[in-house]
């Protein structure tokens, strides 16, 4: 169930940035009980490490309270809220939040496991990393035989669907320290070949190790060693780390209520550190993050570099996870106003730019190239010959999807599910967008589950092709194989997810029986190889931790479809009806973007 309450504020207003949560619960309390001066506050609130207090004003006429719920059903509006009233609309909000805790504790006491459900808890457990006594996370592989590489270290983007299946269990701890610990290795120096990145960068992985203890030799200590990817295949930076850590950070302050861990000085200053990284100055075009190829789980060299949808859709997933987190000071209005900005210029970008259909593409088709004026069509100079022959016959009449990457006469229209999904959670689509990346994917069924979900691009790279955009790599030399076209299990948490949104479950329980067929006895590998998935991978590690956790989510997921909210977004219409280039009064420039309004919000 959505509630949207507008209301009216009376005496005070929640100032631009700071939670919802988080006012409604000092609105509770200041209506509840009298004011009180600092001495009278309470223990925990004295105790906490918050950036500062909130403060009162604003210059919103109202403001929107949004309760995530137990099913989509039609919103309940009310234009004014009476002070008399106030309290109750405040106490809407605290009950829902309360009702979800309630549904965490009674999923983790009531809930029968079959059995191989509690084979991939046992081995989830078993993958967990302990630092001084404490959970932290979980190793990416744990197969003792095997030679470790790196599987045995911590991955920021590996931990996620561990954090969500622990969350939704109800086993929190490990997900305040893993966020508490990878915030402290923020701050460490880096440096390859006399060259340190720029401040906010979080690491790729960390692993723990015993050192020998200063002045006793016989005595050891642990210590957290990241690698910010100077060890990394290609000395790739992480870029994703930051935006899956600060998207992890909400979530667990919706499912705990525990939100004291967000206003800690030093997670505040997390916060800002990558946004400021993110949000930096630079000679792009575009509100698009620019990256290095291999920067994100694709990690190698794929043709993801420029401007590749899974890290846009990321992107703007972590703007607006942090607007709802940033406290609100004269340090931070300035950012808010910054984070404001590009999330409207990037849902436009991606909306208009990256999003191709039967009709999108004919028009490409019919593209003039070399325009030069401000008010020309072609904006990229895309060469129609660009478009790939596989497409033509293979795009149904209905659905559509964001291509993988768009730069200057160059568009990638290869399909890549995670910054597809994350879209669909995030809002950066269109609602029908949204509906029409399902309709394509439920349409091509075979091509994007088979025998095991998920195709983690499509189509694969092959002969020339591959050489040209590899650099004749070979490891993914085989078409349908790991990054190239391989169907990777750890992919199912987010397929849920985006189904879940868009009210439609039974894709991904179709999805979920798919994989629950096979894992347990394939020995929970990585990732799988041909077209439709039929084998486990040549090179997949086995009792793969992400696989694990993906699965597990999955099922949580669905059997609690109300949990999805901790990482979801609706509309924002502000935001879209916002234009962040602010050209629309210049005398000398047109702005881009005078296009139907039906057209960005539909």
């Amino acid at each position: 169930m959505e509630i949207a309450v507008a209301v009216r504020p009376f005496g005070s207003k929640r100032p631009i940035g700071v939670p919802r949560r988080r006012f409604a619960s000092s609105c509770v309390r200041a209506a509840v009980a009298p004011a009180k001066d600092e001495a009278g506050v309470s223990d925990l609130r004295r105790l906490s490490t918050a950036a500062g207090p909130l403060h009162p004003g604003s210059d919103l006429a109202f403001e929107r309270i949004l309760v995530q719920g137990l099913a989509a059903v039609k919103p309940l509006v009310i234009e004014r809220v009476e002070p008399e009233n106030e309290l109750l609309a405040v106490l809407v909000v605290e009950k829902e939040e309360e009702e979800m805790k309630r549904v965490v504790v009674k999923v983790a006491e009531e809930r029968k496991e079959p059995a191989v459900e509690k084979e991939a808890w046992r081995l989830l457990n078993d993958a967990v990393v302990s630092y001084c006594g404490s959970p932290v996370g979980t190793v990416a592989a744990n197969v003792p035989e095997a030679e470790a590489l790196n599987y045995d270290q911590v991955f920021i983007r590996d931990f996620v669907p561990s954090a969500v299946a622990f969350l939704l269990k109800g086993e929190t701890e490990i997900v305040r320290n893993f966020l508490l610990h990878t915030l402290q290795l923020q701050s460490w120096e880096k440096t390859v070949d006399c060259y340190s990145p720029g401040q906010g960068l979080m690491p790729a992985s960390f692993k723990v190790r015993s050192v020998p203890m200063d002045g006793r030799k016989d005595e050891v200590e642990e210590i957290l060693d990241p690698d910010f990817g100077e060890s990394a295949i290609g000395r790739v930076a992480p870029v994703d780390s930051g935006l899956w850590w600060i998207i992890l950070l909400r979530a667990y302050g919706k499912i705990t209520g525990d939100y004291t861990l967000q206003e800690r000085v030093d997670v505040q200053i997390g916060i800002r550190l990558i946004l400021n990284l993110c949000l930096s100055d630079g000679f792009d075009m575009f509100p698009t993050l620019l990256v290095a190829d291999g920067s994100c789980m694709i990690d190698r060299r794929m043709g993801v570099h420029g401007h590749p949808l899974e890290i846009q859709a990321l992107f703007y997933c972590a703007l607006r996870c942090s607007r709802e987190m940033i406290a609100i000071d004269d340090g931070s209005r300035s950012l808010l106003r910054a984070v404001n900005k590009r999330l409207t210029a990037l849902s436009f970008h991606i909306r208009e730019y990256y999003w191709v259909d039967m009709k999108k593409i004919n028009e490409i088709y019919r593209y003039k190239t070399e325009e030069y004026s401000q008010g020309a069509t072609n904006k990229f100079n895309i060469y129609p010959e660009q478009i790939p022959s596989w497409l033509v016959d293979w795009i149904p009449e209905k659905g559509g999807y964001l291509i993988g990457n768009l730069q200057p006469a160059h568009m990638d229209f290869r399909f890549f599910s995670l910054g597809n999904l994350w879209a669909i959670t995030s809002s950066l689509t269109t609602p029908r967008q949204a509906e029409e990346i399902l309709n394509l994917m439920e349409n091509k069924w075979e091509d994007f589950i088979g025998n095991m979900p998920l195709k983690i691009c499509y189509p694969a790279l092959e002969h020339d092709e591959w050489r040209i955009i590899t650099g004749s790599d070979p490891k993914i030399r085989k078409p349908w194989s790991y990054h190239n076209g391989g169907s990777w299990p750890t992919l199912l948490w987010q397929f849920t997810l985006a189904c879940i949104k868009m009210g439609r479950p039974e894709l991904a329980r179709k999805a979920v029986s798919v994989a629950e067929k096979r894992l347990s006895n394939d020995q929970w590998p990585e990732y799988y190889d041909t077209l439709t998935a039929r084998f486990i991978g040549k090179q997949s590690r086995l009792y793969q931790t992400w696989t694990i956790a993906g699965f597990l989510a999955s099922k949580l997921l669905l059997e609690n479809p109300e949990m999805a909210s901790i990482f979801t977004f609706e509309e924002d219409m502000e935001l879209l009806e916002g234009c962040a280039c602010s050209l629309t009064n210049h005398p000398r420039a047109k702005c881009s973007r005078h296009v139907p309004k039906a057209q960005v919000l539909v």
